[in-house]
């Protein structure tokens, strides 16, 4: 267990990188608060501003469900104009070298599809602020369609195909992770030979089992984030840096990432 920023924890850690053949990402959202997306759980992230919507309300309030759509109004803003770091391109790099098996994310914020990592490499856990759906028959839209020019003054918008309730193509409190996702998530960690963690506090459950899994099925794990987590003892790399530190340690230098 490496936690040390020392030359041969960082060599070992790249050595552990060239062996590997099927690693996979696991990602929260320490990784894009570089691009100036903010996180959730520190003081004076989202979940310190505001008071979540939890699904059932949004269904049955309409006040709250006008509440959540303000919401979605004001961090669209950000999210749109947001561009993926060499966070985000660390993994595309890995996938255009044939290593990258899979990428596990936490993240709503849409810098990994950005970024060109292939859609179906990417298991979104909690969705994705990229897309609008409808909740009764499915309908999906890109956000922007939605959000350019969205006057909630008139009301929240509504599906174009059978009228019903369009939301966000998030998770929301209360509201159950797909069977698909996690199942996929589950495979990914069992299969791959070198897990990644980056930016997650690992605390959210089911999400946060995936890094345990890898581990119990052989697979080394590395965790790279500013705060200490619940599996740092597990883990065989552990630096506790923002993403972009660590990758200067690791490629010295201006590297060619974005």
């Amino acid at each position: 267990m490496q936690h040390t920023y020392n030359n041969n924890s960082i060599d070992a850690f790249k050595s552990a990188v060239d062996k590997s053949k099927r690693i996979v990402g696991f990602t929260g959202a320490g990784i894009s608060t570089e691009s100036g997306i903010p996180d959730y759980r520190s003081k004076g992230g989202i979940w310190d501003k505001f008071q979540p919507v939890y699904f059932e309300e949004f269904i049955s309030d309409e006040n709250k469900r006008l509440l959540y759509w303000q919401r979605k109004q004001e961090l669209w803003k950000d999210l749109s104009n947001a561009s993926p770091n060499k966070g985000h391109m660390f993994f595309k790099n890995l996938y255009d070298e044939g290593k990258l098996a899979g990428l596990i994310t936490q993240n709503i914020d849409g810098l990994h599809e950005k970024s060109g990592l292939a859609e179906e490499l990417m298991v979104k856990l909690h969705g994705t602020n990229l897309e609008v759906t409808c909740i009764d028959c499915g309908f999906t839209v890109p956000s922007e369609e939605v959000f350019e020019g969205l006057d909630l003054e008139q009301g929240v918008p509504i599906c174009q195909k059978c009228k019903g309730l369009l939301k966000p193509n998030t998770i929301s409190f209360g509201q159950q992770l797909r069977g698909e996702d996690l199942e996929r998530a589950d495979s990914l960690s069992i299969s791959c030979d070198l897990m990644i963690v980056v930016g997650s506090t690992l605390i959210v459950q089911p999400a946060s089992s995936f890094p345990s899994i890898a581990k119990e099925n052989g697979a080394l794990l590395a965790i790279i984030t500013l705060s200490e987590t619940p599996l740092d003892c597990d883990a065989d790399f552990v630096f506790h840096l923002k993403i972009e530190e660590f990758l200067h340690l690791i490629y010295p230098g201006p590297p060619a990432l974005v």
